[in-house]
């Protein structure tokens, strides 16, 4: 058990990371709250925003936003920075003379590692997505100037299994669509089909109402045709989900994000594999601070000419090739090139490739 219990120079090194880690992080936000306040600045005072909801509802949650977006990279930077030091004061060279083991230098590293990643999912998963939601009511009332509305066209979804909606086109503004139709089908065979000239949104009963509508049912091989002037309906189809913001599912915690996809496949949606990238990049990027830690140990932990510089030099390189690649990769996802949890998880497995050749030529 001995063996297992933290000692000095695991303390030690463990403060330093993290340390370093949440300083890095305070100084990156600060200076980020205070370019984003500035250019936004006008347009908070010409949307009249009270200053208690852009201090507690925008940048409040703006903060672990933004703080957990450039997690992975800031690992990077504290375990370069604080090791650099190190290595460049010879306490690195004084602990493996010591007879500690390059693998049990690792050790508090990885624990730091482990804490930093934890609290990284915690957040991406749960407390961020609550708090964007926050920061999007703030933003749609407060920031975002012209028209609330817009116009969808060309409408195509599964609502429930079988049973498939079409608009030529939907206004958000006066909850208002244009040729609406609606299709049953069972065992493969069209049923019912229901035409309609125009459909409304109807915010007192929390219902659809359909105007000038005719209902073509297959029965034994017979089409019975019946029509109308109005007709209320309930549909599992709300105006809301026409005027969804491109990055909704940031405000989405993980079980809602599984809900929407599951929803999305089931209408038969094209941004499906968008909505699959997020999901495993709120895995993946957290998990490569596992690996973004044991290339920086590695790169650091030798004393070179040039000192911390360079190793910060290295450290920049290598850490933004990995978000390149992760851009690159998500891309691919997206236009069904590769899968998405391949193309997600694609650049770890070979930064795992990396950090064990940077490892093999660390400082033993």
């Amino acid at each position: 058990m001995s063996n297992y219990r933290l000692k000095t120079i695991d303390l030690y090194i463990i403060r330093k990371f993290l340390s370093t880690y949440f300083g890095a992080i305070a100084l990156i936000i600060l200076i980020a709250v205070v370019f984003d306040f500035s250019e936004k600045i006008d347009d908070f005072l010409e949307n009249n925003a009270p200053f208690k909801n852009v201090i507690f509802d925008y940048y409040m949650n703006f903060i672990p936003y933004f703080a957990v977006l450039f997690a992975p990279l800031f690992t990077f930077i504290a375990v370069i920075f604080f090791t650099s030091r190190m290595a460049y004061n010879t306490e690195v060279i004084a602990i493996l003379c010591s007879g500690v083991s390059f693998p049990r230098l690792l050790r508090p590293y990885f624990i730091s590692a482990t804490i930093i990643m934890s609290f990284n999912l915690l957040l991406g998963n749960y407390v961020i997505p609550k708090a964007n939601h926050k920061r999007f009511l703030f933003e749609e009332s407060y920031y975002y100037s012209g028209p609330k509305g817009f116009s969808d066209r060309d409408v195509h979804k599964q609502i429930e299994p079988g049973i498939y909606v079409y608009l030529e086109s939907f206004n958000t503004h006066s909850n208002y669509g244009r040729r609406f139709s609606i299709e049953k089908f069972e065992d493969g065979k069209l049923v019912s089909k229901l035409l309609s000239q125009e459909i409304r949104w109807d915010s007192t009963k929390n219902k659809w109402q359909i105007r000038n509508y005719y209902i073509r049912d297959y029965i034994a091989g017979k089409q019975v045709i019946t029509h109308g002037t109005i007709h209320d309906t309930t549909l599992n189809l709300h105006p809301k989900e026409f005027r969804m913001r491109d990055n909704i599912v940031e405000a989405m915690t993980l079980e809602q994000l599984n809900e929407f996809i599951a929803n999305q496949k089931m209408q038969g949606s094209a941004n499906v594999n968008a909505l699959l990238v997020e999901k495993n990049k709120r895995f993946s990027f957290p998990f490569s601070t596992y690996i973004l830690t044991i290339i920086g140990v590695s790169v650091s932990s030798r004393k070179v000419k040039g000192g911390i510089g360079m190793h910060i030099g290295i450290g920049l390189l290598v850490s933004f090739s990995y978000i390149l690649f992760l851009q690159f990769s998500a891309q691919y996802a997206i236009s069904g090139a590769l899968p998405p949890v391949v193309a997600v998880w694609l650049p770890n497995f070979i930064f795992i490739f990396v950090a064990y050749f940077l490892y093999k030529l660390a400082p033993k």
